[in-house]
């Protein structure tokens, strides 16, 4: 495995399997996906004074960092909400393994008028290493695995590729 893991493929690992193992190998089909659109106008026109998307290590980028100590992930629902949730825990960890402590994360919902606070455990740096695990035994298979349908895979910018 030559690429770094990133937040994306967190969220894709806990997501889709198949979907991280397409975006691992460069099979993209979410330029045309209407949820993609509303998800990058929604970032572009939320949290307009705020610096956003600070990249780091070319690895993880963090959609802004508002006050000193907390890091912020915006998001269009909650209706995958146990992705970004670790997709945040692995910003987190990956800090930490810079050197980075006393950080917090929030994840916000603009549509929503929500916000969730996101601290990152012990238990939680122990399961994040199982997924590094996972996603490399993922994304090293010569194929990818047969998919799960689940209620999400309706409006997935990878359905066709999976179902027809």
């Amino acid at each position: 495995m030559e690429k770094a893991i990133n937040g994306t493929m967190i969220y894709y690992y806990i997501v889709c399997k198949r979907k991280l193992w397409y975006f691992f190998h460069n099979i993209q089909m979410e330029q045309e996906n209407e949820n993609v659109k509303i998800g990058k106008i929604l970032d572009e026109e939320s949290y307009r004074r705020e610096e956003k998307h600070i990249t780091i290590d070319n690895v993880i980028s963090i959609d802004y960092i508002k006050q000193k100590g907390i890091l912020h992930e915006v998001k269009k629902s909650r209706k995958i909400e146990e992705a970004g949730i670790w997709q945040v825990k692995y910003y987190l960890y990956y800090l930490k393994q810079k050197g980075v402590t006393d950080i917090k994360a929030k994840i916000d919902y603009p549509l929503l008028r929500q916000t969730l606070d996101v601290e990152l455990t012990l238990e939680d740096e122990v399961e994040i290493e199982h997924m590094l695990d996972g996603i490399k035994k993922v994304v090293s298979e010569k194929i990818p695995n047969i998919p799960d349908k689940i209620k999400i895979c309706k409006s997935c910018a990878y359905y066709d590729l999976c179902y027809i």
